[in-house]
């Protein structure tokens, strides 16, 4: 049996889940982008999942070098925490256009997969309280269910208590 000739298609986030072979769901839903709700928590508002259980993704500079986070969207992250993890001293949020111009993906669809760039990442130790997670799968209103050790392996994550309530 022949496989097709074409690449992959999807986001980069898609792409690349498949391009490693691991087991995912992608869950699309209709953004609303009157929603007073944050992405991630309207996300899991939508899915009908726990908001702990999904993950947003977020970019610092640690000590001048882009670094990404990825927290339950019921926190925070301690910019802190963050830093300690990767060996550095200082972390301050990213600027959003640098964020969009490193990742290749828009604000509010920011996934830790696929990225136009590898960064150093952390995931927040809560992703071992769950068989499965969901995190962005490229753009507003996608996000992909798949186990944290898939996540973690396929970001080259640390992972370390950066969240807080």
């Amino acid at each position: 049996m022949s496989r097709p000739k074409h690449a992959p298609s999807g986001t980069p986030a898609l792409v690349a889940l498949a391009a490693a072979g691991v087991p995912h769901t992608a869950h699309a839903y209709e953004h609303d982008p009157r929603s007073t709700l944050g992405y991630g928590e309207e996300a899991a508002a939508v899915l009908g999942i726990d908001a702990e259980q999904v993950y947003k993704t977020l970019l610092a500079t640690v000590d001048g070098t882009l670094t990404v986070a990825v927290v339950p969207v019921a926190g925070k992250l301690d910019l802190k925490a963050l830093a300690h993890a990767v060996g550095g001293k200082k972390a301050a949020m990213a600027d959003p256009a640098a964020a969009e111009r490193a990742t290749g993906y828009v604000v509010g669809g920011i996934s830790p997969l696929g990225q136009k760039t590898a960064h150093p990442t952390v995931v927040d130790e809560t992703v071992w309280l769950f068989d499965t997670v969901f995190v962005s799968g490229g753009r507003r209103g996608l996000d992909v269910e798949l186990a944290p050790a898939d996540l973690v392996t396929l970001t080259g994550a640390t992972v370390a208590d950066i969240a807080r309530d």
